[in-house]
């Protein structure tokens, strides 16, 4: 991977916050840039989860999306899926609950958002780190501060 020409690769450590604190963030900004997103998991049974949380995010708001395996799914500005398809021209990718990252060429960023306090999780963010750094990959590590906010830390 030539880091020119692929997308940022941005690894998010939970470790104070839980991922249906931190997803529907991120994905509000990505939607406040102009750009569409897939969440992308390994396990299917992880969407519902996902889905209701997006739904219900903010007593005054929610955020529109689908599910890959629902009519319309190219119209959606968050598509949540287990595929490596990109039906509704994302311009980031959600990588949740150790995930593969696939291809990523068509995708401006990513996100790979893992559990700290999970060793299993821990690891393979480690190893994965490796192998994109190895790989020429534009990467970025961000954990949260003491007081809750997000730093870059690599």
């Amino acid at each position: 991977m030539n880091a020119a020409a692929g997308p940022e690769i941005w690894f998010y450590h939970l470790e104070q916050s839980s991922l249906g604190q931190v997803l529907p963030e991120l994905l509000d900004r990505t939607l406040q840039r102009g750009w569409r997103a897939i969440v992308r998991v390994a396990d299917p049974s992880e969407l519902e989860d996902i889905d209701d949380a997006l739904w219900t995010w903010r007593e005054d708001s929610f955020l529109a999306h689908g599910r890959s395996d629902a009519p319309h799914a190219d119209r959606q500005p968050i598509l949540l899926t287990s595929s490596h398809e990109n039906p509704n021209g994302a311009h980031a990718l959600f990588i949740v609950d150790g995930s593969e990252l696939g291809e990523t060429e068509t995708y401006a960023r990513c996100f790979i958002i893992f559990e700290g306090r999970d060793e299993t999780a821990l690891h393979g963010a480690r190893e994965r780190w490796r192998t994109l750094k190895g790989q020429g990959a534009n990467l970025a590590y961000w954990k949260q501060s003491d007081e809750g906010r997000w730093e870059k830390a690599a």
